[in-house]
C-alpha cells in the first residue's frame, strides 16, 4: 500500500510501501525519516500490528536519513511487535542510517540484517 509523500521537493520527503511476505509485513520507507514524516511510517507499522502481522521487516535500503523521531517510531513499533509475540527486523541500512543506530546503541535492541533476503530468512 502506498502511503504517499509529504514535504517539499528538497526536504522531508518519505514514501512508505507495505507488502506481506509470508508471515512478515515488509515495510519499505524511502527518503527521509524525520519529525515531519514520522507519521507516514508510524501509521502503516501500527496498521500491520492491528492486522495481526507482528513480524515486521523494515527494508531500510532506500532510507536516506533517520533522526531521533524516526528512531523513536521504530523503537515504539518494536515494543508493540514484541508485546504481540513478534519483532522488528531492520534490513539493508545505508551507512548514514546505520550510524544513528550505532551512536545511540539502538542497534543492540533490533535484529539487524545486511539484506532484505537475510531478514526474511531469519527466525
Amino acid at each position: 500500500m502506498d502511503r504517499g509523500t509529504v514535504g517539499s521537493a528538497n526536504r522531508g520527503r518519505l514514501l512508505v510501501e507495505v507488502r506481506q511476505e509470508g508471515s512478515s509485513a515488509v515495510v519499505t520507507p524511502a527518503g527521509e525519516l524525520d519529525h515531519h514524516t514520522a507519521d507516514l511510517l508510524r501509521e502503516p507499522l501500527d496498521e500491520c500490528l492491528t492486522n495481526g502481522l507482528s513480524r515486521l521487516v523494515v527494508d531500510c535500503s532506500r532510507l536516506e536519513f533517520c533522526d531521533s523521531t524516526g528512531l523513536n517510531v521504530l523503537l515504539g513499533a518494536r515494543l508493540k511487535a514484541e508485546a504481540a509475540g513478534g519483532g522488528v527486523h531492520l534490513a539493508g541500512m545505508l551507512p548514514v542510517v546505520a550510524r544513528v543506530f550505532e551512536i545511540t546503541g539502538a542497534e543492540a535492541v533490533f535484529s539487524v540484517h545486511g539484506s532484505l533476503e537475510a531478514a526474511l530468512a531469519a527466525e
